[in-house]
């Protein structure tokens, strides 16, 4: 047997049988309620008969609420026998689901019963503070409608009722708008109406004409009604009448009559017919109106009069068309707008132009008695809604007749040729429509005799734009005449485009219409003064010029072991071409190194240098102006190869110079001070050496620590002042040979003098013809102390113990260790003496010194 947990687990497909004829009256379900609100709690019971005994103990009764399977259920016998399983499902989300009551036998399931549930949304009045949908103040009813209105339609004779059904609540909801006929203000009933019940899915109903009373009150409302129960609508109190509704009229234009003059430049007629039924209701009406093209909104024109049914409407645009639209409702008494009525499109009257001719001329000498003139113009509106012209007339009234005016032109271009007689000065230009002429434009042909324009200069500001430059002239002129065309000119003939400029204080203007790139032009300026006009200026200029159509080419003059000399011949310059701004040349080897360097356009030669013998470049030229760049054809060149001496020579250099650095190096290695110290001993030189470059090497266990010569506690100063030198008399050293440790005190007293240092000394001073007393050291050291004194070095360079012999070694100096027998008293330093000397611990003669007194020192 296949568990319940496995059935979910794996998702097999359970296998639902049809009940046997014995297991159809087994079981059904008692449910709590079929219908609930969305969320709420469900109670089913599944009751299972006594006539299903015979089944065995093998099965199990299972819940199943659409796919999913609810195994967890109660179960009771009851006194009669009977199987009562019971399930509950807290919250019930779905809005329309099957309980099935299914019982688990061998490896089937099979269905006992089945029960349909519905949930649905109970939600409060829209216009009261929401709640939750679990709490138990909600209504039982569903949303009551909302938003009711109504509309007395008198095309279908019926009063039409429309509302808000609110949310959706998954529930079968019907409609029933009630309404019924009151006396009053609706507070009591008078005659009943039949309901009127919508079709499913609409939320609104009529109700006929034959059960109203057109102008007596009545109350409506609507009812809603689900599974929870009903709710009404608020209600409405009117008479139908009051609530009725309209056709539009029908617009119609004005017919134009002999008897009435035509409208106004700007203005419109029309008429409208109202609907036929509703001839007897007094209405009025409104108007809208705005122009067929173009983005602006609708006027609305409501001051129309209401017994009426024509109207002349103005302030409009001349030459306009315009949309127009209207609508009515009841005069006097309540109702409701009817809809726009169709559109109607007219077109207001034109008006004579109103317009400002900028003109120019062109004349040209055909025979000593005619004259060829081509003669330009260019209308500017002087008023938005200057009317539309329709075509132009130039006109030519000799000074010697009278009468009309004869017409040279009559035309729609901006421009005509026509001759004259040279004593011809003027001719008159206007511009015309069906409403009439603008006002006449004299053309007065100037003769040149005002002052030239100072430099014109030009520049292009782009592909489509040049601007043109120039020195105002003195005096002032009152305008300028500028003319550019393609040079030379088209084959099509088109004529040049020229623009008038009424402010004589500008020194430039910018042309911006008919400007092609890569195109020449020819621009000309034209002051104007007062009956007399400047002489014309010309200037050739491109929009923008075109690139170099190819590079020069490139051609190998010479060429080195490591250098190659590049020539060329730059390209003459073309019409039209931007002029070159530089050169730049890219080399490149086999091993793809890319090299470049850029030239000024003046040179037309380059020495590629630094190049490897014997290798292969591949050289190009690139010609570049202020737009565009240009390449040449490509070079490929070789350089030569080196010679067998040269080679040699190479080689031979490239020896000397390691060895150079060889000797270099030996000669920094055997001159570095802790090198040469450490491949032989040095010895020091007395005469010529300070006393600190005579410290033999030491070991750790030498060095001694002194204290510092600040210290109070330091022992005092005793000083050897004076060695004599006596001739023919035995040295200390060797007198001292035969000489016990107890003679020690003496030698050394006949060289030191003992004492106070702060006592002025008693001995005599040395005569100045002695030369022979020489101060070499100063001693510092404590007579009773155990390690041997402080000494510091004088200033002398006369040798040092002449005659003597060498010194001894450290090893050999054990004697000058021994102490003597008298132990003087220590001497104390005096605090005024503040002179600071630096212990040269390792003197040779004075590592073992040990001195015995210090009487004589007072004066040092």
């Amino acid at each position: 047997m296949v568990g319940l947990g496995a059935w979910s687990l794996v998702g097999a497909a359970l296998i639902i049988l049809l009940l046997p004829r014995s297991l159809e009256q087994c079981g059904h379900i008692l449910l709590s309620a079929p219908i609930v609100r969305l969320g709420d709690q469900v109670t089913a019971s599944c009751i299972i008969n006594w006539n299903c005994s015979h089944l065995g103990t093998d099965w199990r009764v299972v819940w199943k609420l659409e796919p999913e399977l609810h195994p967890r259920e109660r179960r009771q016998h009851l006194p009669n026998g009977t199987l009562q399983s019971t399930i509950t499902l807290p919250h019930l989300n779905h809005s329309r689901v099957l309980l099935s009551c299914c019982l688990h036998w061998g490896n089937s399931l099979q269905i006992l019963d089945q029960a349909e549930l519905q949930a649905g949304w109970d939600l409060p009045d829209p216009e009261i503070e929401p709640v939750s949908l679990m709490s138990p103040a909600l209504a039982d009813p569903p949303t009551a409608p909302y938003n009711l209105s109504c509309i007395m339609n008198l095309t279908t004779n019926s009063l039409i009722c429309q509302w808000e059904p609110g949310p959706n609540t998954h529930l079968s909801t019907s409609f029933t708008l009630k309404s019924f006929k009151s006396q009053d203000k609706c507070q009591t009933q008078k005659d009943s109406i039949p309901d009127c019940v919508p079709e499913v899915g609409q939320s609104h109903c009529s109700i006929p004409r034959k059960h109203l009373q057109l102008y007596q009150n009545m109350s409506i409302w609507v009812q809603a009604r689900n599974a929870l129960g009903t709710s009404a609508s608020p209600k409405l109190c009117l008479a139908p009448m009051d609530v009725v509704k309209l056709e539009p009229p029908t617009l119609w234009a004005l017919e134009p009559s002999p008897a009435v003059a035509p409208p106004q430049p700007g203005c419109l007629r029309l008429r409208w017919e109202t609907w036929r039924p509703s001839l007897y209701i007094e209405q009025k009406c409104e108007l809208r109106h705005q122009p067929r093209l173009g983005e602006a909104g609708w006027d609305l024109v409501s001051a129309l009069p209401a017994r009426t049914s024509q109207y002349e409407l103005c302030g409009l645009l001349p030459s306009t068309a315009y949309t127009l639209q209207m609508r009515c409702t009841r005069w006097r008494l309540p109702g409701h707008w009817s809809e726009w009525s169709p559109s109607l499109e007219l077109t207001t009257a034109q008006r004579a132009p109103i317009v400002r001719l900028d003109t120019w001329w062109r004349q040209r000498q055909l025979d000593p008695q005619t004259v060829t003139v081509q003669l330009f113009w260019k209308p500017i509106a002087l008023e938005e809604d200057s009317g539309q012209i329709q075509g132009y007339l130039v006109s030519w009234r000799p000074s010697d007749q009278a009468g009309a005016e004869p017409t040279l032109c009559d035309t729609t271009e901006l421009n005509c040729t026509f001759q004259l007689p040279s004593e011809a000065r003027e001719v008159v230009l206007k511009a015309y429509n069906t409403a009439g002429t603008s006002h006449p434009t004299p053309v007065v042909f100037l003769e040149s005799r005002g002052p030239p324009l100072g430099r014109l200069h030009t520049t292009a500001r782009d592909p489509h734009s040049l601007w043109v430059g120039w020195e105002p002239p003195s005096p002032q002129p009152q305008g300028y005449v500028i003319e550019w065309g393609l040079s030379p000119p088209s084959p099509n003939g088109s004529p040049m485009t020229w623009r008038m400029e009424h402010n004589g204080s500008i020194a430039g203007t910018l042309l911006q219409e008919n400007i092609r790139p890569f195109q020449l032009y020819e621009i000309t300026v034209t002051p104007l003064y007062q009956d007399t006009k400047g002489p014309s200026q010309h200037i050739y200029a491109y929009s923008q010029e075109m690139a170099p159509s190819h590079g020069p080419e490139l051609h190998l003059r010479h060429i080195g072991k490591t250098w190659a000399q590049l020539e060329w011949v730059p390209e003459a310059p073309e019409l039209g071409k931007s002029p070159l701004t530089h050169y730049t040349i890219f080399w490149t080897n086999t091993q793809d190194q890319s090299f470049s360097t850029v030239l000024n356009a003046s040179t037309h030669s380059f020495v590629l240098r630094g190049l490897e013998p014997s290798s292969l470049y591949h050289v190009q030229l690139m010609a570049a102006s202020q737009v565009w760049a240009a390449n040449s054809t490509s070079l490929t060149l070789m350089t030569l190869t080196l010679e067998e001496s040269e080679l040699h020579i190479l080689l031979g250099l490239f020896g000397l110079l390691v060895l150079l650095i060889c000797l270099c190096g030996a000669a920094q290695f055997c001159c570095r001070p802790s090198r040469k110290y450490s491949l032989w001993p040095s010895v020091p030189d007395p005469a010529r050496s300070s006393l600190g470059s005579w410290v033999p090497t030491i070991t750790a266990e030498d060095i001694l620590q002194l204290p510092s010569l600040r210290d109070p506690s330091m022992p005092p100063i005793t000083k050897i002042t004076v060695l004599e030198e006596e001739e023919k008399k035995p040295g200390p050293w060797e007198s001292n040979a035969s000489s016990g440790p107890g003679s020690l005190s003496t030698l050394v007293q006949a060289y030191v003098l003992q004492g106070d240092p702060r006592v002025p000394s008693a001995q005599p001073q040395p005569q100045p013809g002695n030369s022979d007393q020489v101060l070499y050291v100063q001693v510092l050291g404590s007579p009773t102390g155990p390690g041997p004194g402080h000494y510091l070095r004088c200033d002398s360079t006369q040798p040092l113990l002449e005659g003597l012999s060498p010194s001894p070694k450290s090893y050999e100096n054990l004697w000058f260790q021994t102490s003597s027998p008298g132990t003087p008293e220590p001497l104390v330093p005096h605090p005024e003496d503040d002179s600071i000397f630096e212990p040269l611990l390792d003197f040779p003669l004075l590592q073992g010194l040990r001195v015995s007194g210090a009487e004589g020192l007072g004066g040092f």
